[in-house]
C-alpha cells in the first residue's frame, strides 16, 4: 500500500467528514432531532461494528435504520425475531431442487441474513438458538451451513432493536451475544419542538425522502480512512484503563466504595477496548482531527461499556444502572499515563 502524504491524509479525512455531515444531514431529513443516536449509528458503521438499539416501541429505532439503508448503496434486509422463529429462518438452508432432467440436488437458499444492512427487529423476543444464528455472522462476517462456510459481503452491520420494557414472552441476550455489539444506543423520548415537526412531517400530504450518499466501496474505504487515525500510546493506555477499571477487585477498579467493586459481577472484555479506540478514531475524524484524544475516549464510553457490564443483586436492590457506574470509572480513571510495569 503507497503511504500517503501528510496533505493526501488531509484531503482524505476532510473528504469524510464532509460525506459524513451529509449522511448525517439526509437521514435529518427523516429521523427528527435523536442527532447523538444517527451519530452513534453512523460511528459504528464506519468503525465496522454492530449496533443494539434499545428504546421502548414508538421512537423510531426501525425508522432509522430503514433511513441508513436508504442513503446506503446497500442490500437491506429485514428480520423479525419471534418466538417460532428458526436460526434456517434467518441464515438459509439446503433445499432439494429437482432439473428437467429429473436429477435431484441440493441447493443452498439464503437467508436474510445474506445483506449487507440487516434489521434484527425485536432481537430478544426470539430464543437463545435463533439469536445464536447472528453470532457468526457478526463476528466472522461468514455463515456456516451443513459444513460449508459462506463469506458475506463487506461492508456488514447489524443494527439489532430490543424493547427494554416488556419482558412477558422475550429471552434476553446472552453475555456472550451482547458484547459482539460494538455499542449499545438508548434510545429516548423526542423533546416538544421535534415531537410537533415529527408531526407535520408524518400526518402531512408530503412524505421526506433521502438521496443515496455512499456505496460499498467508499465506505470501506473509509473504514480504511478510520483505521489509520493516529492514536498516541498514552491515550491507548487511557482506554485500556478505563476498560480494567471494570473488572472488581482489579487494581483499576478503585477502592472498596466504588461502584465497581460494590455493583459489578463482570467488566468489559477486550472487545470493549477496540470498541472504545474504534469509536474515538471515529470521531476524532469527524471532528477535524487525525489523531484521537482522550475526550473521543469519554465521548464513547457509555456506548462501549454499558452492555459488557454484568452487574450484580445489590445493583438490582439499589437500582443501580450501568451508566451511572460508567460515570464514576470516568471520573476515577484519570488521564495521566501510569508508568511501565506499574499497576499493569
Amino acid at each position: 500500500m503507497t503511504e500517503l502524504t501528510e496533505q493526501q491524509v488531509a484531503e482524505k479525512c476532510e473528504a469524510f467528514k464532509q460525506t459524513y455531515e451529509t449522511l448525517l444531514s439526509e437521514i435529518g431529513k427523516v429521523m427528527v432531532g435523536q442527532r447523538d443516536v444517527v451519530d452513534a449509528v453512523l460511528t459504528s458503521l464506519f468503525a465496522g461494528g454492530n449496533v443494539l438499539l434499545e428504546g421502548v416501541p414508538g421512537l423510531g429505532k426501525t425508522l432509522l435504520v430503514r433511513t441508513l439503508a436508504e442513503t446506503l448503496h446497500l442490500p437491506f434486509s429485514r428480520i423479525q425475531f419471534t418466538p417460532d422463529l428458526m436460526p434456517a429462518d434467518v441464515v438459509g438452508t439446503n433445499i432439494v431442487t429437482e432439473d428437467e432432467h429429473g436429477r435431484r440436488a441440493f441447493q443452498f437458499q439464503q437467508g436474510p441474513i445474506f445483506a449487507q444492512v440487516v434489521l434484527a427487529d425485536e432481537i430478544n423476543r426470539a430464543t437463545p438458538k435463533t439469536q445464536s444464528a447472528l453470532l457468526e455472522a457478526m463476528q466472522e462476517r461468514s455463515v456456516t451451513v451443513a459444513g460449508e462456510t459462506y463469506t458475506l459481503d463487506k461492508p456488514f452491520i447489524v443494527l439489532a432493536t430490543q424493547n427494554p420494557i416488556e419482558q412477558e414472552g422475550t429471552y434476553p441476550l446472552p453475555e456472550a451475544q451482547l458484547d459482539r455489539f460494538m455499542f449499545k444506543i438508548s434510545v429516548g423520548y423526542s423533546q416538544l419542538d421535534d415531537l410537533m415537526t415529527i408531526l407535520d412531517r408524518t400526518t402531512g400530504a408530503e412524505t421526506p425522502t433521502v438521496s443515496r450518499v455512499m456505496d460499498a466501496q467508499t465506505i470501506l474505504d473509509a473504514q480504511q480512512l478510520i483505521r489509520s487515525v493516529v492514536v498516541a500510546p498514552h491515550v491507548k493506555q487511557y482506554a485500556a484503563r478505563l476498560v480494567l477499571a471494570t473488572h472488581p477487585e482489579g487494581e483499576h477498579a478503585g477502592g472498596s466504595g466504588s461502584a465497581t467493586n460494590k455493583y459489578v459481577r463482570t467488566g468489559a472484555s477486550p472487545r470493549g477496548a477496540q470498541a472504545l479506540v474504534l469509536g474515538a478514531k471515529v470521531r476524532a475524524v469527524t471532528q477535524g482531527r487525525y489523531h484521537v484524544g482522550h475526550d473521543d475516549i469519554k465521548h464513547v464510553a457509555h456506548l462501549c461499556l454499558r452492555h459488557r457490564l454484568i452487574l450484580n443483586f445489590e445493583a438490582e436492590a439499589d437500582r443501580v444502572d450501568p451508566d451511572a457506574i460508567v460515570d464514576q470509572i470516568l471520573q476515577i480513571t484519570p488521564t495521566e499515563p501510569v508508568p511501565t510495569g506499574v499497576g499493569a
